[in-house]
């Protein structure tokens, strides 16, 4: 039964990786159309870079004061939070089925 939770929280994670992988893209596009040169410009390569997802998950799109982007960065930013709670509540499982 906690195999089958966790193969659910697996799930989960996929669905915040879809929500993720459709939003992400377009905050990145609006970042670079409507506010480049600010601090949020990661350049190429921000889809995984470390620097831009840490911005994402501390909410440094607050600071730009745009409502389109807001708009875009707060699915983006849960969907990421999604997939880091699905994705360690599934280990969390696993390993409690492996010591039980």
């Amino acid at each position: 039964m906690l195999l089958f939770f966790a193969l659910c929280f697996v799930g989960v994670a996929i669905a915040g990786a879809t929500a993720f992988v459709i939003f992400w893209p377009l905050t990145l596009v609006h970042i670079r159309d409507r506010h480049a040169g600010t601090g949020a410009d990661f350049g190429p390569g921000a889809f995984i870079a470390p620097a831009a997802l840490r911005w994402l998950l501390s909410g440094g799109y607050r600071s730009v004061r745009d409502s389109s982007l807001s708009g875009l960065a707060t699915p983006a930013r849960i969907s990421l939070f999604t997939v880091i709670a699905g994705l360690s509540m599934a280990a969390l499982l696993w390993l409690l089925s492996e010591v039980a």
